[in-house]
């Protein structure tokens, strides 16, 4: 897949690779609604799309849904693009597949940036901000049986992803996939203003699955 990626917006990288090939082997096709949550060049959204599944790309970026829209008419594909932070465009929707690669590199900063291309991997001093977002509220998106797929990297906890999906009533939460390789440039740029212990040389990207309850609730939902 050939994307294009305006300027500022951040070009896809190994996992978001990933992540597209994790879509491509879920049960999803016409008649299934997706979800694409930070969705920078949209290359998560034109999977879904190709898939068959009646897609949503979600940014706060306003240069990033335009690159998606671009990146949808070049792929054949129809995909709606909302712009705002996390599930906030899309409240009281529900969808059969939810995926995100958010922001999760450690930062300086306390709170995630407001302005420029660092939004799409600042994500607060243990970059976590925007993924505990997303486990927090996902159950409440997701239709009976739907499934969620987030990547992101051990560096800021994987067994803290893990408890807090099932803290919200989610099933088979688990590790889909897991490379471990040296850390990138992000993490590398990090860790030289010691937000990243100096001693790491590698990590985990991780992919991690769970569902929604086929009948059950979660979080009042019926």
């Amino acid at each position: 897949m050939k994307l294009l990626t305006l300027p500022g917006v951040f070009a896809p990288i190994s996992d978001s690779w990933m992540l597209a090939d994790a879509i491509r082997e879920e049960a999803i096709g016409p008649g299934s609604l997706a979800l694409d949550v930070c969705t920078g060049s949209g290359v998560l959204a034109l999977a879904a799309a190709k898939c068959g599944a009646t897609t949503t790309a979600i940014d706060v970026s306003r240069r990033a849904l335009l690159t998606v829209r671009l990146n949808a008419i070049r792929s054949g594909v129809r995909v709606r693009t909302l712009r705002g932070r996390t599930f906030a465009p899309v409240a009281g929707q529900r969808f059969d597949l939810i995926v995100s690669n958010p922001p999760y590199v450690p930062s300086p900063r306390r709170e995630v940036p407001r302005y420029g291309a660092c939004r799409a991997w600042e994500a607060g001093h243990d970059g976590r901000i925007v993924v505990d977002a997303l486990c927090d509220e996902v159950a409440a998106h997701l239709n009976p049986g739907g499934v969620l797929l987030l990547v992101h990297s051990s560096l800021i906890g994987t067994d803290a992803t893990l408890s807090r999906l099932r803290r919200t009533g989610l099933v088979d939460v688990e590790v889909r996939a897991c490379v471990r390789g040296p850390l990138g440039p992000l993490m590398r740029a990090q860790q030289a203003v010691g937000t990243v212990p100096a001693d790491v040389d590698e990590e985990d990207v991780v992919i991690i699955r769970a569902s929604a309850p086929r009948t059950s609730r979660l979080n009042g939902s019926a």
